[in-house]
């Protein structure tokens, strides 16, 4: 570790109990029965947080809000969040079985966009008399998750006993002394993400969604394919057969002229084919079209004159 890092610190974004416990990521040990606790259910998989019934909404566009006053409840708690952001779904936790408030919450946002906003400007805000901090739905995005009543968490107002480290209100502290990387290996401990350390006046980001990602990474494999498919070509081709073109997409690669002029014709062969199709199908539906409006009227006209028939005989009958 450089001496520039010393007055650094660095968050956690995979969860692991012993390195939660630690104050700089480094223990490779449990230091209390909390700990020990939560590294049993992870490592038996007792806790699956994706099929919690009671979670709901984008976990993208939701947010965790804590130490919250009990006297808070749904409706003030809506005002106040909904300085950021258009508020989709709000949940309160409660006790099961005395319905107070557990002094925490979820609050989801119709985009990411207002949630990244509330993340931003709501973290030490004021509600009911009460200072809040807010993070991330951890629950569902955080890989590894356990939460606090199972000995896991992040962060917490008590300053001895179960510490948790890594997250937003709490993150952990630049190391000493170097990581010991191997020990951390053999136990299965992910190390702590040396090398990438923040300010303490910076803020965090909550995590990008997947599907960004991966298509990212999508479009990087198809330009390499594309252009190791267009060196290969052009080397085996002579340079009058080969045009470089720009696509749409700014990429700069290979076109064979031939080849385009091949998928033309046979687009519009296709599409002339296509047109035919077309027309036939219209015309035969034309035609029945016709046929049953012209059947339609001729009903519609026999039950009119059957009409004018029978009131002309009552007319006829009430005059004698």
């Amino acid at each position: 570790m450089s001496g520039s890092n010393v007055s650094k610190v660095f968050y956690a974004e995979n969860y692991h109990p012993i390195q939660a416990g630690s104050i700089d990521g480094t223990d490779i040990l449990p230091h209390d029965n909390a700990v020990y606790r939560a590294l049993l259910c992870s490592s038996a998989g007792l806790y699956d947080p994706l099929r919690d019934p009671k979670v709901f909404g984008d976990p993208y566009c939701t947010l965790f809000v804590g130490r919250l006053s009990h006297l808070t409840t749904e409706d003030s708690l809506r005002r106040a969040m909904s300085k950021y952001g258009r508020v989709k779904n709000l949940r309160l936790v409660r006790h099961i079985v005395t319905g107070s408030s557990r002094g925490y919450a979820f609050v989801e946002y119709e985009t990411e966009k207002e949630m990244r906003h509330a993340y931003k400007d709501a973290h030490h805000s004021m509600i009911d008399d009460c200072e809040i901090i807010v993070d991330y739905n951890r629950q569902q995005l955080m890989p590894g998750w356990i939460p606090r009543r199972l000995g896991g968490g992040l962060g917490g107002k008590k300053e001895s006993g179960q510490l948790r480290f890594g997250g937003r209100e709490r993150p952990f502290r630049a190391p000493l002394r170097p990581i010991p990387h191997d020990d951390l290996k053999r136990l299965g401990i992910t190390p702590p993400p040396e090398g990438r350390y923040m300010s303490r006046f910076q803020v965090p980001s909550p995590p990008r969604r997947e599907t960004d990602s991966v298509r990212r990474e999508e479009s990087s494999g198809v330009k390499d394919s594309v252009e190791k498919d267009g060196h290969s070509r052009s080397s085996s081709t002579d340079g009058d057969d080969w045009s470089h073109t720009r696509s749409p997409d700014g990429y700069r690669g290979g076109h064979s002229h031939k080849g385009n002029y091949e998928k033309m014709k046979h687009e519009s062969r296709r599409g002339s084919n296509d047109k035919e199709d077309y027309y036939q199908r219209s015309s035969s539906e034309k035609e029945d079209r016709y046929q049953r409006r012209s059947s339609d009227k001729d009903r519609s006209r026999r039950r009119d004159s059957n009409d004018r028939d029978d009131h002309s005989r009552k007319r006829h009958k009430s005059r004698r």
